[in-house]
């Protein structure tokens, strides 16, 4: 299975960019193509097709190994928040406080989903437990994430009620789900043989929200106030957390003395986050009262995100190296 580091979705991500940098007034929310209502109608899609897709016979097969799901999902929703609290106190007096946010939201959000199941299946590892994990921390997610960001943003006075937020997860990213799950008897096998498809709509979705939030910020005048520095130090910060924790991945599940085939389900599903599920998110939780900075914000898990890809597959590719174990 081969991971590619540089293909169309971020050759697609790195073009809107560009776009919205010349001609903000394209896709500024309110503007002529409302791409605010569009992405809301395309999340929708998105997490019904996620819905209809998930199998729950493969998510059966991988529910009985405890110990590799609580290590899984305490690394997503327990360790990384506090590594995020610890980056944002170390160098959040150099960040502007939109992107301080934003490396507390990359820490918060879940795994992925589609790479995670990837990189665990090019390494040879446990696939049926990445599958479980990967939707049980999406799953997690709709209700811990926008919880972990109320409190933050209280924190700062200026919080957002979290009942709001959960209302707006459920209508736009939970019910979508469920009735995809519903509808799994008519629409499954479709999905499951169109992930081709599936797969270009989820990231479609995405390259729109990155649009409209870049168009955004630029119309606010966020890039302009800042310069080329947000990014330097997105780089920086992001490529550390990410060495940090899949060095710490691994020791603690060489610790727990898992098999090689879960320490690999272990150390892909608990270093990696979700821009599937962040960017739908942060246009949900953050939205309008973000004041265009809405493409700050999503920043350290744009650049994450990528870094992820490139280097987990090249870890998976040297796991994938080890010699075949006898049945």
């Amino acid at each position: 299975m081969r991971i590619p580091f540089l293909d169309g979705f971020l050759a697609s991500m790195l073009g809107a960019i560009a776009i919205a940098l010349l001609a903000p007034q394209l896709g500024v929310s309110g503007g002529v193509l409302h791409l605010e209502r569009l992405t809301m109608v395309g999340v929708a899609i998105v997490f019904l097709l996620s819905g209809a897709g998930l199998s729950p016979a493969k998510l059966k097969a991988g529910a009985a190994n405890w110990r590799l799901h609580l290590f899984v999902q305490l690394f997503t929703f327990a360790v990384f928040p506090l590594l995020g609290l610890a980056v944002v106190g170390l160098a959040g007096r150099w960040l502007p406080q939109e992107l301080a946010l934003g490396f507390f939201y990359l820490c918060a959000l879940p795994s992925t989903v589609s790479s995670s199941i990837a990189m665990t299946a090019l390494a040879r590892g446990n696939i049926a437990a990445a599958v479980f994990n990967a939707t049980l921390s999406s799953l997690i997610g709709m209700v811990l994430t926008p919880l972990y960001i109320s409190l933050w943003l209280q924190a700062a006075s200026h919080g957002v009620p979290l009942a709001d937020q959960l209302i707006k997860i459920g209508e736009q990213l939970l019910l979508p789900f469920v009735v995809g799950q519903i509808l799994r008897p008519l629409i499954g096998d479709w999905v499951a043989a169109h992930k081709h498809v599936t797969g270009k709509i989820d990231r479609g979705v995405i390259v729109l929200i990155v649009f409209n939030s870049f168009c955004d910020a630029t119309a606010a005048g966020v890039w302009t106030r800042y310069g080329v520095a947000p990014l330097l130090a997105t780089a920086l910060l992001t490529g550390g957390l990410l060495g940090f924790v899949l060095w710490l991945t691994h020791l603690v599940a060489t610790r727990f003395r898992f098999t090689v085939e879960d320490e690999i389900a272990a150390v892909f599903c608990g270093s990696k986050k979700s821009l599937a599920a962040g960017a739908p998110m942060a246009a949900l939780i953050f939205g309008a009262s973000s004041g265009g900075a809405l493409g700050l914000i999503m920043l350290p898990i744009m650049v994450y995100h990528q870094l992820q890809l490139i280097v987990c597959s090249v870890i998976a590719r040297r796991y994938a190296q080890r010699p075949e174990t006898a049945p």
